[in-house]
């Protein structure tokens, strides 16, 4: 940093930003020089509140990780719990989550076109798309009960069937999105004004997006082909063609791209869905305590990967349970898609992402009540804090300590 270089902070509290986040960004003249995001504003506990309730309350909880990804969270997590149960969830119920996966990726992107939209001054575009969310979330109500938040989850299966009068009702809808969505489409590929300002901005090489580890359409806009719906099927994505939509601008005008051209291969594979949909039962009977064991969960969530670990003990509660959400994936790449690039260009880059902060956000701060001091902790510290949590709580490590011979309790 030479004397010419000044700092910006931008947040936690900001005019762009929906949610609290900071950044903290080093400027030269009017060009970005370095940016260092510091996360942690969004206090909820979440991963440790959920070893408190038991599985089916979990679910709710987890849902509620992120209100436009509700069902990503809430199928990945129980996804990992019935592989630790051994349950064989019913084919018809699978068949439900996946429609309901794709629906809630069509109200995510068409959201996200809006934000765009509005972060580059072009609201009509904003108005447009989200009038256009209103259809979707108007059949997700239909089918779930809830606009967001849509609770159709159950270990073993679905709470809620599909009746034949909902179909022609959804495809209905759907013809009307997709003709909604070649307009945006066109948008995209031939609007001068959105081209101009897109392209070249928030710039991801494929080698960079690699070695990020960049997720998503963040990813596939640096052509990146990794999808995990194709490349580690879950729910019934097996029984279904779709394209795995890829680009190769390497920027926000192709992380634009992608998600435009997403929305059609999502209404493909609705229309199979619902066209395929098996006879049989939507849930089998699930046992209130999970044997002991331990599952990693994958799922393509509208922004990218999203991994959910849970650790049973044979109790009704878990022993643990770990979210790495896809915009925590995607944060880093952030700070060097905004290298040498324009203060104005900020907002945009950071929105092409699609970042979720709220699904983020980790505490690593503990106050201490005495003193009223704030101490980061460190991993050893955070160790030996969690095993006196446990302690507290009934639970103590100290003899299963010994048998493993761990150093230090």
């Amino acid at each position: 940093m030479d004397r010419y270089d000044f700092k910006i902070p931008i947040g936690p509290q900001h005019p762009a930003l929906k949610e609290p986040e900071s950044f903290l960004l080093t400027m030269h003249g009017e060009k970005i020089s370095s940016m260092t995001v510091r996360l942690g504003y969004n206090h909820r506990g979440i991963e440790k509140a959920c070893e408190l309730q038991t599985y089916i309350q979990d679910m709710y909880l987890i849902e509620r990780v992120c209100g436009i990804c509700s069902h990503s969270h809430a199928t990945c997590f129980i996804q990992a719990v019935e592989e630790i149960a051994g349950l064989q969830v019913p084919k018809r119920a699978l068949y439900i989550r996946t429609l309901v996966a794709e629906l809630e990726r069509v109200h995510s992107h068409l959201l996200w076109l809006g934000v765009a939209g509005h972060e580059i001054g072009f609201d009509t575009l904003l108005m447009y798309s989200w009038r256009d969310r209103e259809v979707v979330m108007d059949i997700l109500a239909m089918l779930t009960g809830n606009r967001v938040n849509y609770s159709v989850n159950t270990i073993g299966g679905v709470r809620r069937d599909i009746t034949a009068e909902h179909i022609p009702q959804i495809l209905k809808a759907i013809d009307t999105l997709e003709e909604r969505t070649k307009y945006y489409i066109q948008i995209a590929t031939e609007e001068t004004t959105i081209i101009k300002r897109l392209s070249g901005v928030g710039m991801l090489s494929y080698d960079d997006g690699v070695h990020l580890g960049a997720v998503g359409p963040t990813a596939r806009a640096s052509g990146i082909d990794r999808d995990v719906r194709r490349d580690d099927p879950y729910a019934s994505y097996e029984d279904v063609k779709f394209a795995v939509i890829t680009d190769k601008h390497c920027d926000v005008y192709g992380r634009a791209v992608v998600r435009v051209l997403e929305l059609m291969e999502s209404y493909k594979i609705i229309r199979q869905i619902l066209a395929n949909l098996p006879d049989g039962p939507i849930a089998v009977k699930a046992p209130r305590k999970i044997p002991a064991g331990e599952a990693l969960s994958r799922y393509e969530a509208p922004r990218g990967e999203d991994v959910h670990y849970v650790k049973a003990n044979g109790t009704d509660k878990p022993e643990r349970v770990k979210v790495r959400a896809p915009t925590l994936a995607n944060v880093q790449v952030v700070a060097h898609m905004l290298k040498d690039r324009y203060l104005a260009d900020m907002p945009i880059v950071i929105a092409a992402i699609d970042p979720c902060f709220s699904c983020t956000d980790r505490l690593i701060s503990v106050t201490d009540a005495g003193k009223g001091t704030k101490n980061t902790m460190t991993w050893p510290q955070l160790h030996s804090y969690s095993i006196e949590w446990h302690r507290k709580s009934g639970i103590d490590f100290s003899e299963l300590n010994k048998k493993f011979k761990v150093p230090g309790n």
